[in-house]
């Protein structure tokens, strides 16, 4: 029998022209859908009749009770090897496979090196200030010789740091599992977490959300942080306390702020980040690049292909 295979979260509407899909004819129907999430009543009657949804990481939330009105479903492949927003002890319980993909590894750097210059040299401001009939509104800052604070020096965090030496940035990071050797092996200086903030121009946040680091950037680490410093989020909303950070902006006690996650998205269209003056905000692009739904959606793919025969990759959970 034909599967009902559901790719979800496809909010650009780019799913089926990025990969070609053919491959899955033979084993079943692929539908495209690009919906918001939204209620757990409304998503079960969404996707009530799928046995095969590909979701993208961390949008539509399948907890237990969305897993529960979804007695089809057998299998569900996300994008990246992590997805918060599944609960997979209960998929497990209930017999749901779960699989995951590979992801691109400079998607996300660069949308970060991105954000920081567009704020360090004003860009956006100067190019709405140009359309508008206007020419040069101020100064831009400067990054070489000043201090590039790294929160995590991971795989994304170390793409970032190596981007701030090749500015002739001073880079210093740390984390709760930061060693010396890794510190050295990457070529920055490993500070105290007080330090990190204190000397930071820019700090850039790449850690993983985890309890341990769930509201870590709180308000004593930003009342740490010079007046004139700029912080960087591309990791996970709620890593850093919004309310504490919405205050310090308004407040002048921060100069900016480049974020492309949020506790909660879409973001709220009443939501401060989206008037403030001194904020970038982006719609959570970081990993929205070609390369990565390609790779993403290419391995959903071989994922769904291997599991229908039996050999399931990448499995999660």
């Amino acid at each position: 029998m034909a599967l009902h295979i559901a790719v979800i979260d496809d909010w650009q509407g780019v799913a089926q022209s990025v990969v070609d899909w053919s491959p899955l004819a033979s084993i079943g129907l692929v539908s495209f859908l690009r919906d918001y999430p939204a209620d757990t009543a409304t998503l079960i009657e969404r996707l009530a009749r799928f046995d095969v949804i590909c979701v993208m990481r961390e949008r539509t939330r399948f907890d237990e009770a969305l897993l529960l009105g979804l007695p089809n479903l057998k299998l569900l492949v996300t994008g990246g090897m992590r997805n918060a927003a599944l609960d997979l002890a209960t998929a497990k319980r209930l017999g749901v496979a779960v699989c995951g993909t590979d992801s691109y590894k400079h998607a996300a750097p660069e949308l970060t090196w991105a954000l920081l210059m567009a704020l360090v040299r004003q860009i956006p401001s100067e190019a709405a200030d140009l359309r508008n009939g206007g020419w040069q509104l101020g100064l831009g800052g400067d990054l070489h010789g000043k201090t590039l604070a790294v929160l995590g020096l991971g795989s994304i965090g170390e793409k970032v740091a190596k981007f701030g030496l090749a500015f002739g940035m001073q880079v210093i990071a740390w984390s709760e599992n930061l060693t010396q050797e890794r510190a050295d092996q990457v070529g920055v200086q490993r500070v105290s977490k007080q330090q990190l903030f204190e000397r930071a121009d820019v700090l850039s946040v790449h850690l993983v959300l985890s309890e341990r680091s769930r509201g870590l950037v709180d308000a004593q680490a930003l009342a740490w942080m010079k007046p004139s410093a700029l912080l960087i989020n591309t990791a996970r909303g709620p890593i850093v306390d919004e309310t504490a950070l919405v205050a310090a902006l308004r407040a002048g006690r921060l100069a900016g702020a480049g974020l492309d996650v949020f506790d909660e998205e879409p973001l709220p269209l009443a939501h401060p980040f989206r008037q403030l003056p001194n904020v970038l905000a982006t719609p959570h692009i970081g990993y929205v690049s070609h390369n990565n739904y390609q790779l993403f959606y290419s391995q959903m793919i071989e994922d769904i292909q291997h599991w229908h025969a039996g050999t399931p990759l990448r499995v999660l959970g």
